[in-house]
């Protein structure tokens, strides 16, 4: 039986970064075998290689399977043809053989060249018409759309450390307890610098530990500073944050003394009947109830913040959204240009959060459970970088390095 075989091709720091490694590992793997046609090696640090694979495998099938693996890592077919369109058949409905996207940055091959893809998130389609190809998600294509189907003319940049991204070497391994925190927070505190130097956009996703934890006050002063550009979070950290504003509390416990506070149950009710009492947040704060803490902080300063509701939530509150079709929707408004993406302290929302952004954000993940920035990666959002710490104690900490 005669071989399959495709030629595929690959520049960058390929030997730096072990792809290239990878790449022939993966063709042994599957039972195939290659020839390198072409490698030229890049001669100093900063200069990229490239390389030329012939790969063959005995059926098509095998050779398709094994072209989709190379095209993940990298690689992309050395001819490739117009991209595959198929149109939609109905709303919310995509051809069988779709392509699925990563958080990389993305080209297809069109009309003779390749097109950069926009809006680029893990998870979705692309669909090509208008202003050129964009990545949507499955439910907001509509019936005749034009989908890629097959990665055939599909291009995928891997991710290569640039002298940009040094300044976060020393969080290389992605998570450790064993790392020094207060190395880590003066990092942070000069990236955030930077970025609020430079006009960037900074996201903080919160949980409602932050409040327990006393971290609450040191998160206000970071936006009141102006070095935060918008907050994901949901209907508890508001609550909580409010309730420790009116009462002093946080889940009934005084903040001051760690202590349970008398009839402290019913103080995130009462926060609650507060806000309601007003008709929103802000309009708490304009009337002079609310005082502190985060949310009055975002209310005073104008910085934008979204609340996703949970089947848990208390309330919840009026700003609260509990459609969570618009919730993921505004969500991913907010994500969206981000240069730095700070989560602190919440599982769920963080890995949310990861799956709308493009791998190029840096992504920095606080908590006490080193577990959390693990299944980060795991699903996908292998930028993210962990510091395993007390997440008021790294807020607290962080906010005293900014006002040095």
């Amino acid at each position: 039986m005669r071989p399959r075989a495709r030629r595929f091709t690959a520049s960058g720091h390929l030997i730096d970064s072990g792809l290239l490694t990878r790449a022939l590992n993966l063709v042994l793997e599957a039972g195939a075998d290659y020839e390198v046609v072409s490698f030229v090696m890049g001669r100093t640090r900063t200069d990229e290689s490239s390389v030329e694979l012939e790969v063959r495998a005995d059926t098509e099938p095998a050779l398709e399977a094994l072209a989709t693996r190379l095209v993940d890592l990298g690689l992309w077919d050395r001819a490739p043809g117009d991209v595959q369109l198929k149109p939609a058949p109905r709303d919310s409905c995509v051809p069988d053989d779709f392509y699925a996207t990563t958080n990389r940055p993305t080209e297809v091959f069109l009309e003779g060249s390749w097109r950069e893809v926009a809006d680029m998130r893990m998870d979705g389609v692309i669909v090509v018409g208008g202003p050129g190809p964009r990545c949507r998600l499955i439910r907001d294509v509509r019936r005749g759309d034009p989908v890629v189907c097959t990665n055939r003319a599909v291009r995928i940049h891997p991710l290569f450390r640039d002298a940009e991204g040094e300044e976060f070497g020393f969080m290389a391994s992605g998570v450790s307890s064993e790392r020094s925190v207060s190395v880590a927070v003066r990092r942070v505190a000069e990236a955030l610098a930077r970025e609020k130097a430079a006009g960037s956009r900074v996201i903080v996703v919160a949980g409602p530990v932050v409040i327990h934890t006393g971290g609450g006050p040191a998160l206000a002063a970071l936006v009141r500073d102006g070095y935060v550009s918008g907050v994901l979070a949901g209907n508890a950290l508001a609550v909580h944050d409010i309730e420790g504003a009116l009462y002093g509390t946080s889940l009934g416990i005084d903040l001051a003394t760690g202590l349970p506070a008398r009839e402290g149950h019913r103080n995130h009710l009462r926060a609650i009947n507060a806000v309601f009492r007003h008709g929103s947040i802000a309009a708490a704060v304009e009337a002079g109830e609310i005082r502190s803490g985060v949310m009055y902080e975002l209310a005073r300063a104008g910085v934008p913040y979204v609340l996703a509701g949970s089947l848990r939530d208390d309330g919840p509150l009026p700003e609260t959204e509990m459609d969570m079709l618009k919730a993921q929707a505004r969500y991913a408004d907010m994500a969206r240009g981000a240069s730095i993406v700070i989560m602190l302290s919440t599982m769920l929302h963080s890995i949310a959060t990861g799956n709308m952004l493009p791998a190029w954000v840096r992504t920095i993940c606080v908590d006490i459970n080193p577990a959390v920035v693990t299944k980060l990666a795991d699903r996908g959002s292998g930028q993210a970088i962990g510091i395993v710490t007390d997440v008021g104690l790294f807020l607290r900490t962080l906010a005293d390095a900014l006002q040095r």
